[in-house]
C-alpha cells in the first residue's frame, strides 16, 4: 500500500436492516475500502453486525450489470442509456395511450435510498396518473403501516431504541432480534448487564437465538398472536391495571376492543390451550405485563407477515393504549423494520394505497394538495395494486408494463412461479439492478444498471424515525446510475416537466417542503410527518447532515425522540382508537395431505437474496446451505433424515433443501430460510412454496404460515466441488453454490455414474493434465483434483452419504498455496488433512472463523460458565456479539450434559 496516497472516511449508513447503523468507511485509491462502526451515530454507537463488518468484502464488481442492455431477436445487446431510455419511455407511453395509466405499473424495493422513492411515486401517481407503484415493504412492513394508521391516525412509531434500555420488561413478538437486528439486541443485552432486573420475554413458535437470553419464551403455535394479547388485555382488565383516566381522555373504542377480546380470551387457560403455551409461563407474562409500567413491545416480521397481522399489530397497541404506556420514556409499542429504508419509502408514499408526506389517495383535499404542489398534470384517484394482486394483474394482461426496481420478486414474492409466468407474459419488464443475473433479470427487455451502496448518495430513515446520510465513496462503475435519475430520464422523454434535478439534495428539499405543504389547512388535516425545519439545506449542508428524527418541524432543527407524549394522536379527534380484533386462524389449514406448518425467515449472516453478501466468504460459513429444519419425531414420520436431502411440497410448489434438526423448532412446524435464488441453489426458492394468502386490510402475504409436506428427495451420491472457476453443474439432480475465499464451492446430489469421465466433465478438464484421483467404486467413493503448474485447481469428492464426505475446512488452506507438496497432493486423495487436528465444527463466530466443536472442546478443558468467559479464551463473540446467544446456548447444552455425565 502506498502510505503516500490520500485518505479519505465517509460517514455513512449500513445497506442491511431497519436498525440503521451508522458505518464509516476509510478509503485509499486502489485499496479495498475499510468499514468500522460509525461511535458518532446514535442508532448503533460505533457498532455493526457482522454482516455490516464485512461490507468491504462485498464491494468487487464481479458479476455488477455496468451498461444497459436491450432484448432483441438475438437475445440481450448492449445498448446506449439514451437508446435504453428511449425504449422505456415510448413504450409506457404507447401502452397509456392504448389502454389506461393503470396498465403500466412500477414495482420498488426498501433498498431505494429516500429521493429514489420520492421521484417514483411523483413520476407514477402524479404525473402517470396511476397508484400502480408498490414496494418489496409491502411483503415485511405494511401491517405495521395499516396498524399505526388505524390505532394512531398516522404511521408512527412512538418510541426511540433509548426505550429498550429505559424499559423493565421487553417483549420481543415474532422478531428474532438477536439475528434480524442484532446491534440494537447488543443494547438491549448490555441495558440489561448493567440491570439484571430488566426482563426480556420471546414469543415466537421456534426457540431461535433471542429466546436463549430471554427470562419467559413463549412458543406460541403459528398465528395465534391474536388470542394471546387479546387474552392480556382482558387479564389487564381484570386485573384492574389498566390506566382509565388515560383511556377516558386520549382513546376511542376501548369497550368494543374489549368485548372482542372477552369472547374468546378471557380465560387464560383456554388461551394457552388456543396458542400451545405452558399456563404457568403465559400467567408470568401476563403478571409481569401488568406489573411493569416501563414496557415496550417490539415486533416484526413473525406478527406482520400473517394474514392477520394488521389485527396483531392492533392487539398488541391495544394493551399499550389501555395502561396508557405509550408516548413515555422506557414504553411503547415498536415496530421493528426489516429493510434499511422501508420507512423513508412510507414517508413519500411507497406503498400503492399511500401518497407522500403521510397523505392519503382517499381523501380528495389531500390529493388535490399534492397535485397542487408538484404542478402535477393529473394525480391518481384511487389506491393501486398491492404487490400480489399486481403480478396477478401482470399474467391477466391488465397490467402490459411493468419496471422493477432493486428488488428480485421470482425469489422473495409468495408463489413465486405465479411471478414468473407474469413476468414472461408481460409486454415489457424494465429491470434496474446492481447485478446482470438473478432470477428477474432473465425476463427484462430492457435491462439498467443502478448505484450501489458505497456509490449512491442520499437518505435512509431507520425503526426509530431517525434521517440518515447514506453518502457515496466509491466513483460509479460503468455506466451505472442512480435511480433517480433514470426515472427523471424517462419522465422527460415521456414530456413531464418537473424532474430538473441537479442532485440528491434538490430532491429532498422538495421532499421535506412537501411535508409542511397545506400541514394542518383545512381538510388536508395536521400531519406529525413533517420536516420542513429541514428545507432550504444546499449541497453543503446536505451534505453535512446529521441523523435526526422526525418530526423536524419549521423552526426546529433537533428533532422529536417520542411522539404522543401529550396525548394527542393523529387523528382528526386527536384521540387513539382502539381496534376490536376478534382471532382468527390463518386462511389455509394444514391438513392430511400438507400436515405441517411452514415458517420463512432471514438467517444471521446472510441478507435477502445474497446479492451482496453471498460475495463475503465469511459470511458463508455459518450456513452455507439451505436448510429444512424440522423436528426429529416429524423427520421420523417423514421418513427423512438429518443431513439428507429432502423436498418440501405446498399446493404452489416445492423446493429441496438438506434436513436438519436445530433443537428450536415444535412438532407440527418447519422453517426454511428466505436467501437461496435460482443462482445459488438448483431449487431451494422458498418463496415458490409460500402460499399467496395476504392480509385484508395491509395485502401482507402469509410467510410465517404454508401447510407443507416433507418427503425424501432420492440421490444415490453426494459430493462436494472446490474449484477457482464457476462450473456448469445444472445437470446433477440437486447443486448449491457458495463463495470461499479464493475459489467456489458447490454442494452436489446426483443419480447415476460420478467417476473419472463426470467429473473431468464437471470441472472442465480434457486431454492430458495434472489430474490425480481415487477411485473405491465399492464404497461408492471418488476424489480427484486438477491442478494447474503445481496450483491446486479444482477437487471433488464423492460418496453415497454426506456424512461420509470430509471436512470442508481444511480444504480451502490448500487453494491460498501456490504450489502443493507431495504430502498435500496425498491427503487429496485421502480424503483428510495429515495430522489432522480436531474439526473445529459449523462456524459460530463468523468475525473470527471459530467453530462449534472449537468452542465446545474450550468450555469442557476450561470449565468455562459464561459467554465472556468464552470471548476472553477464542475472541469469539467479541467483536459485533451477534453469536453471543449461540454461545450462551453451547454453555447451557455442555452444562446439561455435564450434569447428566455425572449421574
Amino acid at each position: 500500500m502506498d502510505m503516500t496516497l490520500p485518505v479519505q472516511t465517509v460517514r455513512t449508513t449500513c445497506p442491511y436492516c431497519g436498525v440503521g447503523c451508522g458505518v464509516t468507511a476509510t478509503v485509499r485509491p486502489g485499496s479495498i475500502p475499510i468499514i468500522a462502526g460509525d461511535k458518532q451515530h446514535s442508532a448503533s454507537q460505533g457498532r455493526l453486525c457482522v454482516k455490516g463488518a464485512a461490507l468491504g468484502e462485498t464491494l468487487d464488481l464481479d458479476g455488477r450489470l455496468l451498461y444497459p442492455t436491450l432484448r432483441t431477436d438475438d437475445g440481450m445487446r448492449r445498448a446506449s442509456w439514451d437508446e435504453a431510455l428511449g425504449r422505456i419511455a415510448k413504450g409506457f407511453a404507447d401502452i397509456i395511450a392504448a389502454h389506461g395509466p393503470d396498465a403500466v405499473a412500477l414495482y420498488v424495493s426498501g433498498q431505494l435510498l429516500t429521493e429514489d422513492y420520492y421521484v417514483a411515486n411523483k413520476f407514477m401517481k402524479g404525473y402517470v396518473g396511476s397508484a400502480n407503484i408498490d414496494t418489496n415493504s409491502r411483503l415485511c412492513m405494511s401491517s405495521s403501516v395499516a396498524g399505526h394508521k388505524r390505532a394512531f391516525g398516522e404511521d408512527l412509531v412512538p418510541g426511540c431504541y433509548e426505550d429498550f434500555e429505559l424499559a423493565d420488561l421487553i417483549v420481543l413478538v415474532g422478531s428474532n432480534t438477536a439475528w434480524c437486528h442484532p446491534t440494537l439486541f447488543q443494547r438491549i443485552l448490555r441495558a440489561k448487564e448493567a440491570r439484571p432486573s430488566l426482563r426480556i420475554v420471546a414469543i415466537d413458535p421456534r426457540r431461535t437465538a433471542t429466546c436463549e437470553l430471554a427470562d419467559i419464551h413463549l412458543p406460541i403455535k403459528p398465528g395465534t398472536d391474536v388470542w394471546l394479547f387479546n387474552g392480556l388485555l382482558s387479564y389487564l382488565a381484570r386485573q384492574g391495571t389498566l390506566d382509565a383516566a388515560f383511556v377516558a381522555a386520549h382513546t376511542d373504542g376501548f369497550e368494543q376492543a374489549l368485548a372482542a377480546a372477552d369472547v374468546d380470551c378471557s380465560d387464560p387457560a383456554q388461551v394457552a390451550r388456543t396458542c400451545r403455551v405452558d399456563l404457568g409461563q403465559l400467567l408470568a407474562f401476563y403478571d409481569a405485563f401488568a406489573a411493569t409500567s416501563k414496557v415496550v413491545t417490539a415486533y416484526s416480521q413473525g406478527v406482520n407477515q400473517s394474514s392477520s397481522g394488521t389485527d396483531k399489530v392492533n392487539a398488541i397497541i391495544n394493551c399499550h393504549l389501555a395502561t396508557g404506556r405509550i408516548g413515555k420514556p422506557g414504553m411503547g409499542p415498536f415496530s421493528l423494520t426489516g429493510q434499511p429504508n422501508a420507512m423513508g419509502g412510507r414517508e413519500v408514499g411507497g406503498l400503492a394505497n399511500m401518497l407522500t408526506a403521510h397523505m392519503d389517495l382517499d381523501n380528495p383535499v389531500q390529493r388535490d394538495a399534492v397535485k397542487a404542489f408538484w404542478n402535477a398534470p393529473r394525480i391518481a384517484a384511487k389506491p393501486g395494486l398491492k404487490a400480489v394482486d399486481l403480478f396477478r394483474a401482470v399474467e391477466e394482461g391488465t397490467v402490459k408494463a411493468v419496471w422493477i426496481i432493486a428488488t428480485n420478486p421470482l425469489v422473495s414474492l409468495p408463489d413465486a412461479d405465479q411471478v414468473r409466468r407474469a413476468l414472461d407474459k408481460c409486454e415489457l419488464v424494465v429491470v434496474s439492478d446492481i447485478v446482470g443475473a438473478t432470477d428477474t433479470t432473465v425476463y427484462a427487455d430492457v435491462l439498467l444498471p443502478a448505484l450501489g451502496w458505497g456509490e449512491k448518495d442520499g437518505t435512509v430513515t431507520n425503526s426509530e424515525r431517525c434521517i440518515s446520510r447514506q453518502r457515496a465513496f466509491l466513483p460509479a462503475p460503468g455506466e451505472a446510475r442512480a435511480d433517480w435519475w433514470a426515472l427523471c430520464e424517462v419522465a422527460r422523454r415521456m414530456g413531464f416537466t418537473g424532474f430538473d434535478y441537479e442532485g440528491a439534495h434538490e430532491i429532498f428539499d422538495e421532499h421535506a417542503q412537501l411535508s409542511g405543504w397545506r400541514n394542518g389547512e383545512g381538510g388536508a388535516g395536521l400531519r406529525v410527518f413533517d420536516i420542513a425545519g429541514m428545507t432550504g439545506l444546499g449541497r453543503q449542508a446536505y451534505d453535512a447532515l446529521e441523523p435526526v428524527q422526525w418530526p423536524v418541524p419549521a423552526g426546529d432543527h433537533r428533532g422529536t425522540r417520542r411522539l404522543f407524549a401529550d396525548g394527542r394522536f393523529a387523528h382528526a379527534s386527536g384521540r387513539a382508537r382502539f381496534v376490536a380484533t376478534p382471532p382468527r386462524l390463518p386462511v389455509h389449514a394444514v391438513d392430511d395431505d400438507y400436515p405441517l406448518s411452514l415458517n420463512t425467515g432471514r438467517l444471521r449472516d446472510q441478507w435477502h437474496t445474497m446479492t451482496r453478501t453471498g460475495k463475503s466468504p465469511r459470511l458463508a460459513n455459518h450456513a452455507p446451505e439451505p436448510f429444512i429444519d424440522l423436528h426429529p419425531n416429524d423427520a421420523l414420520l417423514c421418513g427423512v433424515r438429518e443431513g439428507e436431502l429432502a423436498r418440501v411440497t405446498s399446493r404452489w410448489g416445492a423446493m429441496v433443501a438438506r434436513v436438519s434438526h436445530s433443537g428450536g423448532i415444535a412438532r407440527g412446524c418447519v422453517f426454511v430460510p428466505i436467501h437461496w435464488s435460482g443462482q445459488t441453489a438448483s431449487d431451494a426458492r422458498v418463496g415458490a412454496i409460500v402460499n399467496p394468502a395476504v392480509d385484508p386490510v395491509s395485502g401482507e402475504p402469509e410467510f410465517k404460515h404454508t401447510p407443507v409436506r416433507v418427503e425424501p428427495f432420492v440421490v444415490e451420491w453426494q459430493a462436494f466441488v472446490l474449484s477457482r472457476t464457476a462450473l456448469a453443474v445444472d445437470r446433477v439432480a440437486n447443486w448449491t453454490r457458495v463463495q470461499g475465499e479464493g475459489f467456489v464451492r458447490y454442494e452436489l446430489g446426483g443419480r447415476g455414474p460420478a467417476h473419472a469421465d463426470w467429473a473431468r466433465d464437471v470441472l472442465k478438464v480434457s486431454g492430458e493434465t495434472d489430474w490425480i484421483e481415487y477411485d473405491d467404486a465399492g464404497a461408492g467413493v471418488y476424489r480427484a483434483a486438477h491442478l494447474v503448474e503445481g496450483r491446486l485447481q479444482a477437487c471433488v469428492f464423492v460418496a453415497r452419504r454426506g456424512a461420509a464426505l470430509p471436512p470442508r475446512q481444511w480444504l480451502a488452506g490448500l487453494f491460498a498455496q501456490e504450489t502443493l507438496a507431495p504430502r498435500d497432493r496425498a491427503t487429496l486423495l485421502a480424503g483428510r488433512a495429515p495430522q489432522q487436528g480436531p474439526d473445529p465444527g459449523p462456524t459460530v463466530c463468523s468475525c473470527f472463523g471459530v467453530g462449534r466443536n472449537t468452542i465446545c472442546a474450550a468450555i469442557r478443558a476450561q470449565a468455562l460458565t459464561t459467554t465472556a468467559q468464552v470471548t476472553a479464551c477464542l475472541k469469539a463473540g467479541g467483536n459485533c456479539g451477534s453469536c453471543v446467544p449461540e454461545i450462551g446456548k453451547l454453555l447451557v447444552l455442555m452444562k446439561s450434559e455435564e450434569t447428566a455425565g455425572g449421574r
